[in-house]
């Protein structure tokens, strides 16, 4: 259903002019409960939602929201198998990667689950080789660094993951070139020993041109310290990959390809063997427990209460955001420093899955949908864009994301972290009235003509909202569980807003581009033409090159 045909888009509409109008200073003061009733717990997540501009009444309508335009029932038809990328023609089951029960997942009539978990364990027995140092080199050297060289889903996925438990990690290191720029590869192989490297080339057609572009370059690096013994590349290369053509051809055997599936979105992906370079780092241990967390998730998403499931309140909140109050941007803030990928990552998931502008039959919405995802690490965000968090003219939710416990953590830094985080939820909701400038002012000596003069400057309005996000720890389970977390917050959004939040047209339309523009590049005459403005900047670009 038309998510604006429904009542509840109607009742919220209405309410839209009553929230403007009212400060959550003043909720907080009519209902002392506020901070203990707006909260609930999950999957070692706990969320407080009471620095919203939200009402019982509105989160009544946004819950009857999800309702009337059949959440629960499409996310149903997701965790069956049906093909609910209907532009695609696939199944969407990225949570049949994490599944641990019983349960049979069909597609095609055929459970996936038993070839799931062979080609795991199959990813599972390489990582082992790799970390033990049982897999050699062409010298017979042991490997002491892996390279994965990848694009999108197959980059930002398992690097965030790496980045955000590099304290637990006790494998090779791990190195991540996504970049067509040369410098990004060379940067990375420049301190490195060829004898002891290990590519993981991740594409699912590799036919990528970034990721082959720079794969073609680390098999050369390769192959010159192996004075052209391409018996090398065997020891060198693996592939994540379903195109075995390819792969063969480039010099990978076979037996060394970790295959998925095309029901398997990229941004969707880590949870595959696009998750290798995970498994080596930390093992495949650790990579179970982060499967677990999102299963946990998975469980908690199918049967919680739309009022108590995490997933369901962070996208409903983000609608009323979006659609009822005008902010088409969202901010998120980790202040853990190795989740310091993880707004990257976001941006691709949401943006990517639910940056569209038509609905899943085809038809114009006529009504916002995905928002701007941006962010930073708390900390320093504090010392930038968080200014214009507090006082500019947008209105921009936040998501503070805060782990308490995490290895390596040393005092006073965890409390000041804390204490940091809390603090700027708690102004960005207050704010600071002019009266209050003026007593602290006061306080201080100041005089009067300044005080005046300064008053407006220093004035916070407060009245921006913000989620809070606790987690018990950063263990490899928390992690799991945060993703699969934001995962079905944009399947929510996305389906309220009637869009098959699994396709990517716009991204396809601009890797073709790409390909016709780089063969013009290398040719005087022929090919095909682009606009006007294109074809001027390929000329300026062929007369300027170095």
């Amino acid at each position: 259903m038309n998510p604006t045909s429904t009542s509840a888009w109607s009742v919220l509409s209405s309410q839209t002019q009553e929230m403007q109008a009212t400060h959550m200073r003043d909720m907080f003061e009519k209902d002392p409960s506020r901070a203990q009733r707006l909260c609930t717990k999950a999957c070692g997540i706990y969320l407080d939602y009471s620095k919203n501009r939200l009402t019982d009444a509105v989160l009544d309508q946004l819950v009857k929201l999800a309702e009337e335009t059949g959440v629960p029932a499409h996310a149903r038809k997701m965790f069956a198998g049906e093909k609910i990328n209907n532009t695609e023609k696939r199944a969407v089951l990225h949570t049949a990667l994490r599944n641990m029960g019983d349960t049979p997942v069909m597609v095609g009539g055929q459970n996936v689950i038993p070839e799931v978990r062979e080609v795991r364990e199959r990813t599972y027995l390489f990582a082992r080789r790799v970390r033990s140092g049982e897999w050699r080199g062409f010298t017979g050297q042991a490997i002491t660094d892996v390279v994965n060289i990848g694009i999108g889903g197959s980059d930002l996925g398992p690097l965030m993951i790496v980045e955000a438990l590099k304290p637990l990690a006790d494998g090779p290191r791990l190195h991540f070139v996504s970049n067509v720029d040369s410098l990004h590869l060379n940067q990375t192989l420049k301190d490195l020993d060829p004898e002891r490297t290990l590519f993981i080339v991740a594409s699912k057609t590799f036919t990528t041109i970034e990721t082959l572009t720079n794969a073609r370059s680390a098999r050369a690096w390769l192959l010159n310290a192996a004075k052209g013994d391409k018996a090398a590349i065997a020891r060198h290369f693996v592939a994540v990959s379903t195109n075995a053509e390819k792969v063969s051809e480039f010099g990978i055997d076979l037996e060394n390809m970790f295959g998925f599936w095309d029901w398997v979105g990229g941004r969707y992906s880590l949870w595959s063997s696009i998750g290798l370079p995970i498994a080596v780092a930390i093992g495949p241990e650790g990579f179970n427990d982060l499967l677990a967390g999102a299963y946990d998730m998975d469980l908690h998403f199918q049967n919680a209460p739309i009022r108590e499931n995490l997933p369901y309140l962070l996208a409903l909140l983000g609608i009323w955001y979006n659609n009822f109050l005008g902010a088409s941007s969202h901010v998120v803030a980790p202040y853990n420093q190795t989740l310091h990928r993880l707004p990257a990552f976001l941006q691709q998931l949401d943006m990517e899955s639910n940056g569209k502008s038509v609905r899943a039959e085809g038809e114009p919405v006529h009504y916002a949908t995905g928002p701007v995802i941006w962010g930073e690490p708390g900390t320093n965000g504090q010392h930038a864009f968080f200014q214009l968090l507090h006082q500019g003219t947008s209105l921009i939710p936040v998501d503070f994301i805060l782990a308490l416990k995490q290895p390596g953590q040393m005092e006073p830094h965890r409390t000041s972290q804390i204490a940091n985080c809390l603090a700027q939820a708690s102004a960005l909701m207050q704010g600071k009235t002019q009266a209050e400038v003026q007593t602290e002012m006061r306080a201080k000596g100041v005089a009067e003509d300044q005080i005046a003069a300064l008053l407006t400057h220093r004035e916070f309005k407060g009245n921006r909202p913000s989620n809070m996000m606790l987690l018990d720890d950063l263990s490899p389970r928390t992690l799991g569980a945060l993703i699969a977390l934001y995962e079905h917050k944009v399947f929510v959004q996305g389906a309220i807003w009637g869009l098959n939040s699994f396709d990517q047209w716009g991204v396809e339309l601009g890797k073709q581009l790409a390909t016709g523009i780089e063969q013009r590049l290398g040719a005087e005459d022929g090919g095909q033409a682009y606009d006007a403005s294109t074809e001027a900047l390929i000329n300026y670009v062929r007369t300027a090159k170095p």
